[in-house]
């Protein structure tokens, strides 16, 4: 049934938080890419490639876990771009112990638990939306995918080619789309919607 028929007023008002503050959320971690990524990739003073890429920031790293820690950069790129190339290795080192390699672990798995989390509670929202059934089984799904192919792509464009950079687009909109639709829409039918049928 509809949000806006079966819900009581405490409920709305829970997924309207909940809504607003993985929002706000999203938000931010859209903010951080565009300050801490695409600006310095993209609008590089140095003489990069045709997109203006600056690839002095962003060579491998080839040292062990071992090594003492490098001190950053005051403008080091993010995760858009970080360690895109490996020609360089290390050879008395195995590739599990090498600094990108951890790095791209650990922000792996904690991406993929925090970011689906986000999909676990919209997708809750999604099945009491007021949509036909087929529409909430994509729009339920979708955004797992979205997030794989999202996170998938930074081994990609590490270990294999640093022009899988491009997917993140389709894949973080595709997930970054629906998040905002199913906000939208669970906004309009708990707050402004009389309309108490299925419209998709």
């Amino acid at each position: 049934m509809p949000l806006a028929v079966e819900l009581s007023v405490p409920a709305k008002a829970l997924i309207t938080m909940m809504i607003l503050t993985m929002g706000i959320a999203m938000a931010g971690a859209g903010g951080q890419i565009i300050v801490h990524d695409i600006i310095p990739n993209f609008f590089s003073t140095s003489s990069g490639d045709a997109i203006g890429l600056d690839h002095s920031r962003h060579t491998p790293s080839t040292r062990s876990i071992e090594d003492p820690p490098a001190e950053p950069g005051p403008m080091e790129a993010g995760d858009l771009f970080a360690g895109q190339t490996v020609e360089e290795k290390m050879p008395d080192s195995p590739f599990y112990k090498k600094e990108q390699f951890v790095w791209l672990l650990k922000w792996t798995h904690i991406h993929l638990f925090g970011i689906n989390m986000i999909f676990v509670f919209m997708g809750g929202i999604t099945l009491l939306l007021d949509l036909s059934t087929r529409f909430q089984i994509w729009l339920v799904i979708l955004p797992f995918f979205g997030v794989a192919a999202d996170i998938g792509t930074m081994w990609l464009k590490v270990y294999i080619s640093e022009a899988f950079f491009w997917l993140h687009i389709p894949s973080g909109g595709l997930f970054i789309g629906i998040f905002f639709f199913t906000a939208t829409r669970g906004l309009w039918e708990m707050w402004l919607s009389k309309n108490r049928s299925a419209t998709l």
